[in-house]
């Protein structure tokens, strides 16, 4: 493996999605490389330090959370001078996000009071009350064309339906849920999934019109959904849950497809390749090297130098596994990632 140089960050690194630059934040500066020579394209100074950045769709523009502040700023790529700052005021700034279209940002207030769409065209805002969370419950059409978000009042979930051309509120419909998780549009934008509390095991599909088209829920009595993920087809429903278990659910009939567990063991006949990782000293050849006493007994001698390398393990393999206490919430276990592939 070869790599380049070591650049300082203090702060989150992204690509952008056309891949042609990389944003690193280091404390107040925000540095955008190219990604093929890693040179220094663009340097922009903010009013304090780097929490968070996020790419527009279309690689024009930039976002940095400042939450400290709490502040937001925005940054053009081909107008260098044109910037943007966004300050909710005594509300705060929990998360900010880009929409689909790349000329608005999509913030939600400290303790879900407001999420608020600014607009970089006409600088006009929208306010949408009591969003359910602050970096979760946003989905967007794949069109770009419609938002839903999660918001809950006198303790109901509710999703509500926005148009991403006016930001008007086209629909609002109550949930079946206990405690509302996150949603997701389908591939097609014909469905909506929504995810309930891990406390109860219920998976729900509901059309754009505020139906409910199916109600899935594999076990009682255990903790319940972990992460759901749709095919990029949208043929197909993959749910993980705590039980370490995979499930694939046709559209059609909203039936189980499939199963898979995650083992904790790789026996033969197997097609996957595991690699460890080696790390290995470096022997470096110091024998024409003339150093004082006082380097060599100082506390910075060398010594934490490795070189690495992987290694083809062969089956079986078992991996390590920790049980997770059951004194705490989240506990680490069961399918918290479902890859989607074409």
């Amino acid at each position: 493996m070869e790599f380049t140089e070591a650049y300082k960050q203090t702060g989150p690194c992204c690509f952008s999605p056309n891949a042609r630059y990389i944003a690193v934040a280091v404390d107040y500066r925000l540095m955008i490389r190219d990604t093929l020579s890693f040179k220094v394209v663009q340097l922009f100074s903010c009013l304090d330090k780097i929490s968070y950045i996020e790419w527009a769709l279309d690689s024009e523009y930039i976002l940095c959370g400042l939450y400290k502040r709490p502040m937001i700023q925005a940054w053009s790529l081909t107008q260098p001078e044109w910037t943007c700052k966004i300050d909710e005021g005594p509300a705060g700034i929990a998360y900010a996000r880009w929409s689909p279209d790349s000329r608005h940002i999509l913030t939600t207030s400290e303790f879900q009071l407001r999420l608020t769409v600014w607009s970089l065209v006409n600088t006009a805002c929208v306010h949408v009350q009591w969003p359910k969370h602050g970096s979760k419950g946003v989905s967007f059409t794949k069109d770009g064309k419609f938002a839903a978000i999660c918001t809950r009042r006198d303790c109901k979930d509710y999703i509500n339906l926005l148009s991403c051309h006016s930001w008007e509120i086209m629909g609002v419909f109550a949930v079946d849920t206990l405690d509302m998780t996150d949603i997701q549009w389908s591939p097609d934008d014909s469905a909506i999934v929504i995810g309930d509390s891990p406390l109860e095991y219920k998976v729900l599909i509901y059309s754009p019109d505020g139906r409910c088209l199916f109600k899935y829920q594999a076990y009682e009595s255990g903790l319940g959904v972990k992460s759901v993920s749709w095919s990029p087809c949208g043929q197909f429903l993959a749910v993980g849950s705590y039980d370490q278990m995979l499930r694939v659910l046709n559209h059609l009939t909203w039936k189980t497809f499939a199963e898979f567990m995650h083992l904790s063991t790789v026996r033969a006949p197997c097609c996957a390749a595991v690699f460890k990782e080696v790390d290995e000293p470096l022997q470096l050849d110091m024998s024409e090297l003339c150093l004082d006493d006082g380097f060599m007994g100082g506390s910075d001698a060398p010594g934490g130098h490795f070189k690495v390398r992987y290694e083809v393990m062969e089956v079986p393999i078992t991996f390590p596994f920790q049980k997770p206490p059951a004194d705490k919430p989240n506990p680490k276990q069961g399918i918290g990632k479902s890859y989607r592939i074409d």
